[in-house]
């Protein structure tokens, strides 16, 4: 005789019974969603509920003795053989859903092997708007022994089918209970318990075209078609990361998402780390204006620990779900509806995006129930592209880092502002190399002297950081000294003495530097050259004069000596410094600036110093079509009204 079942066993049954009360009505909100399959569930359910109030507490089932053997083993043969070769797709299930065995037929029906589905929930065979009636049913049938009968859509190999579902329990003697279910083809195949609704699933119209409608990929042509959809979508992915000329991560991760939304899954799920904490960066889906709002909605969750993302982020494996039985498994959506159920989808995969140094974030695909669930060649090829978006964000940082330590370094040789100094306009530009990305060895500086101030413009032979390197110590060199000592042969013959002494391997440094000081009403410019072109003096009235240039470069002998040269500047003259850049610039015929120098200089003469600099871009811009060699630096020194005391050091910071 029965014993009655024991209060904390009717607290486990009440509490499955509203657990599988509140799926019912998820269940219900889905758009496709069979109304009279949850009606008969929601009675089922009704029943079980009045049988459980029905039985009184303390009661409890009689713990089962040993199992008894069966005596007749050529009958247990026999219908062993019957289930496994019956014609009707046939799974035998445990008490609580879990599949025990799955005939030839029912595998066939799934698109697997018989023990692909042993110990997996049947309801994660069950498009989502059937599992809960599905389950609801399984519990009914194990209560009152009632054959059940539900409509829903089972998920096969192509993708989900409309069936009928009889469900019975079978009892074994000295054993537990047994639930059979029998599958049978629906009169007709559609309808709401069939395949998901197309605004409902995630699907919409285009979802036809998409690769879950594709011939399975195991058998005949319909691997070959697999394989080679495969690989043109990798090439496609590859072509998009080498052809993206200017890399940004953001749209970069965006036109790959898109790119896998419409060729292999239904929603693709991009989530970035970000300071260590993964956040959802954005969700691509079908081209449905309905589901926008679904969209924005998935966009806005970030995910949450325990959830599929956040667990491939951790561990660093990719996870694949062929069938997912667990709704939660994306995390929870709005109004807590499961996130996988909001996106309609059945069949899940999630891999990382990171290389061998680092994490970046997490690539999650989903396929609606319309299409066939992924497989392993599916993961194996998702992978595939994680790591090459790795390696792209990878060294797009790389980049960036590079860039922002040139910026930096570039910024070390140049002035932040040049000073005010009483009587005179001065201006000065830096204009990098078009065929290099280095980091130019360029240099201009205006310091105090003890008599006056000084002016400097110099370069180095060489790019790259080592050779800026030695433009900083140049640059620094010649300001430092030139503090205490006004003469640029002074100034400059220290500099090479700090040069040497340092050793640096960056190459040699040529430098032009004017120390200018009023003298009587007109400026005294003392003109020091080591090495370098020679500095340009454009007269108000159009004359252009070049004193000349010579001296050793910086750098390179003890025995060093600097070409010297003196003149006087009046209102509206120009001193003009530069570096070879702008001489060896070569023009669409091959020739050089320098030959047609001259002339540009004569014809800006008496501009400002900022319109001295546009004319001279504008005419080596026009001359070399835009193409630089080298970078060029241009100061531009306009004299105007002497200071009302020239005997006195007149100059203001």
């Amino acid at each position: 005789m029965p014993v009655a079942p024991r209060h904390d066993e009717a607290a486990t049954q009440v509490a499955e019974l509203e657990k599988r009360h509140a799926a019912l009505r998820q269940a219900a909100t889905l758009p496709g969603a069979d109304v009279t399959s949850l009606l008969d569930a929601a009675f089922a359910e009704l029943e079980a509920a009045l049988g459980l109030l029905a039985e009184p507490l303390g009661a409890g089932d009689q713990s089962a003795g040993g199992r008894q053997a069966d005596a007749d083993a050529t009958e247990r043969m026999m219908l062993r053989a019957a289930f496994t070769d019956a014609p009707v797709p046939l799974f035998l299930l445990a008490r609580d859903g879990t599949v025990l065995r799955v005939n030839k037929a029912g595998a066939d029906l799934l698109g697997s092997k018989p023990g692909y589905a042993t110990g997996r929930p049947f309801t994660s065979f069950v498009a989502l708007s059937g599992r809960a009636a599905v389950q609801s049913q399984l519990n009914a049938v194990i209560r009152s022994g009632r054959i059940g009968r539900v409509s829903c859509g089972l998920l096969g190999a192509a993708g989900p089918a409309a069936r009928d579902v009889a469900i019975g329990r079978v009892s074994v003697s000295g054993d537990n209970d047994r639930l059979i279910v029998a599958v049978a083809d629906r009169a007709q195949d559609a309808g709401p318990a069939g395949a998901e609704s197309a605004s409902g699933s995630g699907g919409g119209k285009s979802s036809k075209a998409r690769s879950g409608r594709r011939p399975a990929s195991g058998t005949g042509s319909g691997a070959v078609q697999a394989i080679t959809h495969r690989m043109d979508l990798v090439t496609a992915i590859t072509r998009l990361l080498l052809e993206n000329e200017n890399f940004s991560e953001s749209m970069t991760l965006q036109r790959c998402a898109r790119l896998l939304a419409d060729e292999l899954a239904s929603w693709v799920i991009v989530d970035i780390d970000r300071r260590g904490q993964l956040r959802r960066q954005f969700v691509i889906g079908p081209d449905d204006p309905g589901l926008a709002g679904i969209r924005d909605a998935a966009a806005a969750l970030n995910p949450i620990p325990g959830s599929l993302p956040h667990t491939v982020q951790e561990s660093g494996q990719a996870v694949l779900i062929a069938h997912a039985d667990d709704a939660e498994v994306l995390g929870p959506g709005p109004d807590d509806v499961p996130l996988l159920m909001l996106l309609g989808s059945t069949s899940v995969l999630s891999v990382p995006i990171a290389d061998r140094e680092r994490r970046y974030g997490v690539l999650t695909l989903a396929r609606q129930a319309g299409q066939r669930h992924f497989e392993i060649a599916d993961l194996g090829m998702v992978e595939e592209l994680g790591e090459q978006l790795a390696l792209a964000i990878h060294v797009d940082h790389a980049v960036r880092r590079q860039t922002e330590i040139a910026d930096a370094l570039q910024a070390s040789l140049l002035p932040r502002r040049l000073p005010e100094i009483a009587g005179v306009e001065l201006s000065a530009v830096y204009i990098p190399a078009t065929e290099s990305a280095e980091i130019g060895a360029d240099f201009y500086d205006a310091y105090r002297t003890p008599s006056g101030w000084g002016l400097s413009v110099g370069d180095v032979c060489g790019k790259g950081e080592e050779a800026a390197s030695v433009t900083a110590a140049a640059r620094h060199a010649i300001r430092v000294i030139a503090h205490d000592a006004a003469d640029p042969v002074d100034v400059l013959s220290g500099a090479n003495k700090i040069l040497l002494a340092e050793e640096l391997s960056g190459g040699f440094v040529t430098a032009s530097i004017a120390h200018l000081e009023w003298q009587k009403g007109a400026l005294r410019v003392a003109l020091g050259s080591a090495g370098h072109p020679s500095a340009a003096v454009i007269r108000a009235d159009g004359r252009v004069q070049l004193p000349g240039g010579g001296g050793l470069p910086l750098g390179l002998l003890d025995d060093f000596e600097p070409g010297t040269h003196e003149v006087s500047l009046n209102k509206g003259d120009i001193l003009f410094l530069y570096t070879d850049g702008l001489t060896q610039a070569r023009g669409r015929d091959r020739t050089y600036f320098q030959t047609r120098l001259s002339d540009e200089l004569a014809g800006l003469a008496g501009s400002q110093p900022d319109q001295f600099e546009a004319g001279m871009r504008r005419a080596l811009l026009q001359f070399t079509a835009g193409n630089l060699i080298d970078d060029i630096t241009m100061m531009v020194l306009r004299v105007g009204d002497s200071p009302e005391r020239p005997d006195k050091r007149h100059v203001r910071a």
